[in-house]
């Protein structure tokens, strides 16, 4: 039944104007609606929802992700920008932060302006 249907993302943040910032300048996603609660992007034709909460309880995984087609030309851009990607000790991380996984992928993680921790994945083939 839901596989057919579409599917949103959610992200807790205290401030939409900082959020506004973040999400909108510094990653460069087109915000279509704003309201005291919310703001809305489509990214690849997913609708995410950055809300609200007054005080996010950020996780120590990934809560949002996007998939790349070179990790490393959107970290030099984002870099550029003022992200400063995580890194997670023992993990063996290039110079920028990328970690190959064993399957070949290549992850590199970062935190919003409230600690969500969010990455890019460059999948293989």
């Amino acid at each position: 039944m839901l596989s057919k249907s579409s599917l949103m993302g959610f992200v807790g943040v205290s401030d939409l104007d900082r959020a506004q910032r973040f999400y909108g300048d510094t990653l460069g996603l087109e915000l279509r609606d704003e309201s005291p609660y919310a703001l809305v992007a489509e990214v690849g034709g997913t609708m995410l929802r950055i809300t609200a909460v007054g005080e996010p309880d950020p996780r120590p995984y990934t809560v949002l992700g996007w998939a790349v087609s070179d990790i490393a030309a959107v970290v030099d851009d984002l870099a550029g920008r003022g992200v400063v990607f995580t890194r997670y000790e023992g993990m063996g991380q290039d110079d920028r932060g990328i970690w190959t996984s064993p399957s070949g992928a290549k992850i590199a993680w970062f935190l919003d302006p409230d600690g969500n921790n969010l990455s890019l994945t460059e999948f293989v083939g």
